[in-house]
């Protein structure tokens, strides 16, 4: 039976294809719509996508259920989709983490924090031997989500897209804005503050302020959480807010955070709740293949005189993070941030993140650390190009077995350099998703002047 599962219509629409027979389920391909239509978190799959080879396919969400929260919300109805299955849309968050997690699940917890979906904003679910069972839940129009995402708005970036931009800029910062009362029960942010909410004060402290109350906020759900186990399996799209997830991260025996954890990678969750069964997990590389042969010496060589290249090869990343196959790599021993900075038209007080060969990880970092850039690290190095200002990094540790050939880039890089880290960005521009395919690598290497292997 292959099965496709798929998110759409509200934002980053998506599509996953899982191969499920005796021995084990298998994804056989993940893909965000937007890589393949060029608009950024593009609702819409577009029709190549959608008519990928299947047997059944089973929507993310519940649209009934949506639909009486949309009018509750004064919006108009979404159309149900053309799906014959569906699942509800907090537990294919929490089948999308739980049933690929790695270690071992006796005593696991899962934990859902999204902004809205169908009336569900906050979850707490345990595994009862059959399926996923919900122990505890919020409802909107309560929900942290919501208001980080009216943050993002009020400081005048975009919401659902730039809330990690807005993680950023609290490191400039200080929490002095006092905002308890944004924590009501009655609260409803969905529409976003007022201009005159926290008047007087400098975004840089709006945005500090609003990640200390979401960190507060997720350390009292977590308390209750632990209630139900010792390991933590997170999810929904406030589990990419990587400074939160290191403080919660201390709470727990273990943490599994699936590493598409937003509406995007519930089109893979969508199928491993169908089917309430562990689905193989070995990494994010499962989209679109470009298949060219890139020679790390080349790269190495390019990166030495030229400090700054890109890589656009194998199969695209399922999720928001390049990890070495859709990537944008410098040295990291020149301060090269203005420059990416000018190439990717980002605001200068962005931070970039560091790749670095896994054993020596905790040389050069301590904390928090994983293959996919979810948690924050404190610099153990003088390396300004991928520490931001309060000395923290968002790592990607690259182990021996990583497919990607950053792998292999990083071992000549340091066969050379004896540095054993590069910066790693996205191969993209500010407001446009990541390169796909090898056109798009070439579009990009001509209009941007960036040599792209």
């Amino acid at each position: 039976m292959r099965y496709l599962g798929f998110s759409e219509g509200f934002h980053d629409a998506a599509v996953a294809i899982v191969d499920r027979n005796v021995f084990s389920n298998n994804i056989v391909f993940a893909a965000h719509a937007e890589r393949y239509t060029g608009i950024k978190n593009d609702p819409k799959l577009p029709k190549e996508l959608r008519d990928m080879e299947h047997d059944q396919s089973i929507f993310y969400e519940d649209i009934r259920l949506k639909n009486i929260r949309r009018e509750r919300a004064g919006q108009r109805p979404q159309a149900t989709p053309y799906s014959t299955f569906h699942v509800k849309h907090h537990q294919s968050h929490a089948a999308a983490g739980y049933y690929t997690a790695p270690f071992d699940k006796e005593d696991t917890v899962c934990v859902v924090v999204d902004a809205i979906g169908e009336l569900t904003t906050t979850s707490i679910w345990t595994h009862n031997g059959v399926e996923l069972s919900c122990k505890w839940y919020e409802e909107y129009p309560w929900s942290l989500g919501l208001f980080y995402s009216a943050i993002t708005k009020r400081i005048g970036l975009k919401p659902n897209e730039d809330e990690f931009i807005t993680m950023g800029m609290a490191a400039y910062g200080e929490p002095i804005v006092d905002m308890s009362w944004c924590f009501a029960p009655d609260s409803n942010w969905h529409r976003g503050f007022l201009m005159q909410d926290f008047k007087g004060h400098h975004i840089y402290d709006i945005a500090a302020s609003a990640q200390y109350y979401l960190q507060d906020e997720l350390i009292k759900l977590m308390g209750r959480a632990f209630l139900h186990g010792k390991k933590l399996i997170y999810g929904g799209g406030v589990a990419l807010n990587c400074v939160a997830n290191t403080e919660v991260a201390k709470q727990f025996d273990d943490i599994w955070i699936f590493p598409n954890p937003g509406d995007a990678g519930s089109s893979l969750g969508a199928v491993a709740a169908h089917m309430n069964e562990d689905i193989s997990w070995r990494d994010c590389y499962l989209g679109y293949n470009i298949s060219r042969k890139v020679n790390p010496k080349e790269v190495v060589a390019y990166l030495l005189k030229n400090k700054i290249c890109g890589v656009a090869n194998g199969k695209a990343e399922f999720g928001p993070r390049a990890l070495g196959n859709r990537s944008l790599l410098g040295d990291c021993r020149y301060n090269i941030k203005r420059k990416v900075n000018r190439i990717k038209r980002r605001q200068k007080f962005r931070p970039f993140a560091p790749a670095i060969l896994e054993e020596f990880a905790d040389e050069y970092f301590d904390g928090y650390k994983n293959e996919y850039m979810q948690f924050v690290s404190q610099a153990k190095h003088n390396c300004k190009a991928v520490t931001h200002v309060d000395g923290s990094a968002r790592v990607q540790v690259v182990k021996k077995n990583c497919r990607s050939v950053l792998r292999a880039i990083l071992e000549e890089w340091y066969e050379q350099t004896r540095c054993p880290m590069l910066l790693n960005t996205s191969l993209n521009i500010k407001g446009h998703p990541m390169v796909n395919t090898e056109r798009d690598a070439l579009r990009f290497e001509k209009e941007y002047g960036v040599k792209v292997f």
